[in-house]
């Protein structure tokens, strides 16, 4: 593999003129700088990988439990629960790229330019988390203060992930450690979305959630004593909620005190030498006007909204349409262990088979089985089966997007290589783009059931209810993974691509942390490459 790293950089250098390559031993020492600064170890990689578990928990937790929270434990009403779920998502999805230019803008500390929002954001959003699953005394005012307590937590867990997720471009210069990092990142993220349904999950089914029959079914004495036991059911559900919340802002906490212990962030050598401040509006034309950045976010956005119309309505599905009212938190486990234990295969697949093909049969893979749920019968084996192998898919749906994103940034540093700081814009915007999505179908979906008749801590649910629900898990996601992959056919960067783009970058690279590196040089070797 060295020999074979070596033959590169000698490639291209040689496209080089010698008035850039002043000394004929100059690239002999550059070369073995970089290496030395590049490899990762297996622990900094863990501590990076550790720092993605937070935003997984809380969000795994709140886009599977928030909505049915909301409806039958906090007792809101359906178009006020669709206001907080939509307004709080697309708030979230405002916030990403005005926190990525911040970021952007930020002067470098001895933390580094991405560590200390990871670091102060960290205790005000555990706080945030808390008060969103406690019940206030209230009731008129519950609206607002879910609402209220939403927003402020989006806004600082974004403070939390959008500077971690631009992270992967400043741990190593090197393409091949930056995807092996991200693998070890989705392995930790999917873990985590298994520690947050299990905690969540288990917590609260471990609660005698209460649900009303039809009064007209039972006599006025026997009502009585069913609303008090109804109530003190309801409290115990209600503190379910909060010792789940606790556990898991303790595990926040934990995660980033590793990932900012563990990992040091670095400066690219060509920048710091090559910096070029932009306003937002220029920065924000230049990231949206890269074909290859718009082509990939576009394909993804379909995929992911499908995902997250799965996610944000399998609590209400499996209690309501399959009637599985204690088992569905099982599920979502079998669902997220399934996706940890397929998410290194997947790696393994897009390094030996490129990150186009993964998507097509990974994403894809979702299909069939979304099929088989909107048209087979309530059956209990056959839907963990069909869990279970939904899981393979949604390891796909994590890893890619997260993997591909480092090409789409190094293919646009070498084509403005004179910008600097876009890093937090790329991965925010896309960000920005699936949150203010699935925040339109959170609002939409909870609006259709509120249309269908949805009875609030209802037992059963109307016909009309049980269909939109099959429909917004099963049709609907179909319809926007094929819509995804038709998109994902304009995406030009594959593996021929992402070869000559490495060798040019390590070009770059090298000549500009020569100490008698001058712009003009600089910019005459862009040219060239």
């Amino acid at each position: 593999m060295a020999k074979g790293e070596g033959a590169e950089s000698g490639s291209a250098a040689g496209l080089l003129p010698t008035s850039i390559l002043q000394a004929g031993e100059r690239p002999a020492q550059v070369k073995k700088e970089p290496k030395k600064q590049q490899q990762l170890s297996i622990c900094n990689k863990l501590c990076y990988a550790v720092g993605g578990a937070p935003y997984q928990v809380t969000g795994c937790a709140l886009g599977f439990f928030l909505q049915i929270y909301l409806l039958d434990v906090a007792q809101v009403d359906p178009f006020s629960a669709s206001i907080i779920l939509f307004v709080g998502r697309a708030w979230d999805a405002i916030t990403d790229p005005l926190v990525g230019f911040c970021i952007s803008k930020s002067s470098w500390t001895r933390l580094g330019r991405l560590m200390p929002w990871i670091i102060f954001s960290t205790p005000l959003a555990i706080i945030a988390y808390f008060l969103i699953w406690f019940v206030p005394d209230f009731p008129r005012g519950q609206a607002l203060w879910y609402l209220l307590f939403y927003c402020l937590f989006e806004t600082l867990v974004t403070c939390f992930h959008v500077p971690y997720s631009a992270l992967t471009m400043f741990i190593s210069t090197e393409q091949s450690e930056r995807d092996s990092a991200t693998a070890y990142r989705m392995t930790v993220e999917v873990m985590g979305t298994v520690l947050g349904t299990a905690i969540q999950g288990q917590i609260v089914g471990q609660a005698d959630t209460p649900c009303l029959q039809d009064p007209n079914d039972s006599a006025v004495v026997s009502e009585g004593v069913n609303r008090t036991h109804s109530t003190t059911s309801l409290k115990e559900t209600q503190n379910a909620y909060l010792l789940a919340a606790g556990v898991i802002a303790s595990i926040y906490v934990i995660c980033a005190v590793i990932l900012t212990v563990g990992v040091r962030e670095q400066r690219e050598p060509y920048k710091t030498q090559q910096a070029e401040h932009m306003s937002f509006f220029r920065g924000l034309r230049l990231v949206m006007s890269h074909g290859p950045y718009v082509k990939l976010i576009t394909g993804f956005l379909f995929t992911s909204l499908a995902f997250m119309l799965v996610e944000g309505n399998f609590a209400l599905f499996c209690t309501y349409t399959l009637g599985f009212r204690n088992e569905f938190q099982n599920l979502l486990l079998a669902i997220m262990l399934s996706a940890t234990f397929t998410i290194p295969i997947w790696q393994w697949f897009l390094t030996r088979f490129g990150k186009k093909t993964a998507v097509y049969i990974g994403i894809s893979s979702a299909v069939p089985f979304l099929i088989l749920v909107a048209f087979m019968e309530s059956n209990l084996i056959v839907t963990y089966v069909v869990a279970v192998a939904a899981g393979i898919s949604v390891a796909a749906a994590f890893l890619l997007p997260w993997s591909m994103l480092p090409d789409v940034i190094d293919d646009f540093h070498l084509k403005q290589p004179h910008s600097r700081g876009t890093e937090p814009i790329f991965f925010s915007f896309y960000v920005f783009f699936t949150k203010f999505a699935s925040g339109v179908s959170l609002g939409i979906s909870t609006l259709s059931l509120d249309f269908a008749g949805y009875q609030t801590r209802g037992c059963s649910q109307p016909a009309h209810v049980k269909f939109t629900l099959k429909m917004l898990v099963t049709i609907a996601p179909i319809v926007l993974i094929l819509l995804g992959l038709l998109l994902f056919r304009l995406y030009p960067i594959d593996e021929e691509k992402r070869r000559q783009n490495k060798k040019a970058l390590q070009a770059l690279r090298d000549e500009a942390s020569s100490s008698g590196c001058s712009d003009t040089d600089s910019t005459e070797l862009a040219s060239i490459l």
